[in-house]
């Protein structure tokens, strides 16, 4: 039975427009090591697709290394063990930690990897749960989506002339924005996402606009537990 953070995210998104049931191995891998609302979900649901793809749950498996990558010689490497959890159609990456919770995003578009220190922490089993419940439950469509110059929504746009995405498709802008490409329509194109977004961070460091942590400290507190 779906608590009511999950049948709130649904009345936003909609069900589900397609879902690959998780296995019994994949749940007993992440067990211990991702929330368990978050397994529960995975359980109940599946790894999903919402709103044709604007919103996707995914195998953390499949982003493998990419969040590394990404944090490498960062503020952040070294601070937990991050695991992908759900994408946007255009590469923002949701990204929960193993000690942390869904504490962190990826706007690989935009080179801006997000964090807050009121969220950056060590937390108990059930504020790790209730990280998840969060995630779904404030999370909106519009959220998800690009603007363009105009900004007007993109994401509807881009399926009608492009098709829909395949399964580890995304819509990516050539040329990237990191590298001086503008937010057009006629720009954007139906990329591999982990070839893309790999792509994307040989372009430059990731910026960090949050509040900041003292990662030292952070640290010391860590090897406490």
């Amino acid at each position: 039975m779906r608590d009511e953070d999950f049948e709130y995210f649904s009345s936003k998104f909609g069900e589900a427009t397609k879902r690959t049931p998780v296995p019994a191995k994949s749940l007993e891998k992440w067990r211990n090591k991702l929330p368990d609302q978050l397994l529960k979900y995975w359980e109940q649901e599946g790894w999903c697709e919402y709103a044709n793809g604007l919103f996707c749950t995914v195998n953390p498996d499949d982003y493998a290394g990419l969040v590394d990558d990404w944090l490498a010689d960062t503020e952040l490497e070294g601070v937990d063990v991050f695991h992908v959890i759900a994408r946007s159609a255009f590469g923002e990456l949701y990204v929960c930690g193993e000690k942390t919770g869904s504490s962190v995003s990826m706007n690989c578009v935009l080179h801006s990897v997000s964090a807050f220190e009121n969220e950056l922490t060590l937390k108990s089993k059930e504020d790790l749960d209730s990280s998840i419940r969060s995630l779904f439950a404030f999370l909106k469509p519009d959220e998800c989506d690009v603007e363009d110059e105009d900004g007007q929504p993109l994401f509807e746009r881009a399926r009608s002339k492009l098709g829909p995405l395949e399964p580890h498709e995304i819509y990516g802008f050539q040329p990237a924005i990191v590298l001086g490409g503008s937010f057009l329509l006629e720009n954007l194109v139906k990329v591999k996402a982990n070839v893309h977004l790999t792509l994307l961070r040989m372009f430059g460091e990731p910026t960090f606009p949050f509040s900041g942590i003292n990662i030292e400290e952070w640290l010391d507190e860590s090897d406490t537990q």
